[in-house]
């Protein structure tokens, strides 16, 4: 499977995001999942990059040519994936992805995964259900599931769209809901109200 993960090029103040980031990537590998991400060598991208490729895990990292310039792109993944810009960088992961997963970020981090949460609301991610997750470390994500409720309150978003957002807050979590895919969507029309 296609595990494409959002995350940040900093390590964050908090020594677990490294360590849960690690933790994924290994697994990963593990389990022969291939990782679609940033390309980056540095922060949680480098974290989960480097134990996903120690673990013999294959990597394809995307990135827009103006990261390569920086020297910003790991030099030992499978692929890279040169995109014009952002857009096309975003567009690619979500095409070539069959899992999305967000660990903490920043500002991209969070661009790509609401742009992923829209083409789910927007039936644009095919036919077979692509699970959405935001792996909420420590609680880093708080306060983003609540404005999540928050929409849902004030009729922003409907009961579906708040559903298949799946927090997740450590690895068997993300298990589960990989072995669970499916079942959010096979409930749509009910819950799409």
């Amino acid at each position: 499977m296609n595990i494409t993960v959002y995350c940040g090029a900093a390590d964050g103040l908090d020594p677990e995001f490294i360590v849960r980031a690690r933790e994924l990537g290994a697994w990963m590998a593990e389990n022969g999942h291939r990782l679609i991400y940033g390309a980056g060598n540095s922060g949680l991208m480098g974290a989960v990059s480097d134990a996903l490729i120690e673990g013999g895990g294959e990597a394809i990292g995307v990135t827009p040519q103006f990261f390569v310039s920086a020297d910003e792109t790991r030099d030992d993944l499978a692929e890279v994936v040169i995109s014009d810009d952002m857009s096309a960088r975003r567009n690619w992961m979500i095409d070539h992805g069959d899992a999305f997963i967000a660990l903490p970020g920043g500002m991209g981090t969070l661009d790509e995964i609401t742009e992923v949460m829209t083409y789910k609301r927007l039936g644009l991610l095919g036919e077979i259900n692509k699970p959405v997750m935001v792996y909420n470390v420590n609680g880093y994500y708080d306060r983003f599931f609540g404005f999540l409720d928050d929409m849902r309150k004030t009729e922003f978003c409907r009961q579906y769209d708040r559903d298949f957002v799946i927090e997740v807050k450590c690895l068997d979590d993300i298990v589960n809901a990989l072995e669970s895919a499916g079942s959010i969507d096979a409930d749509r029309t009910s819950k799409y109200d």
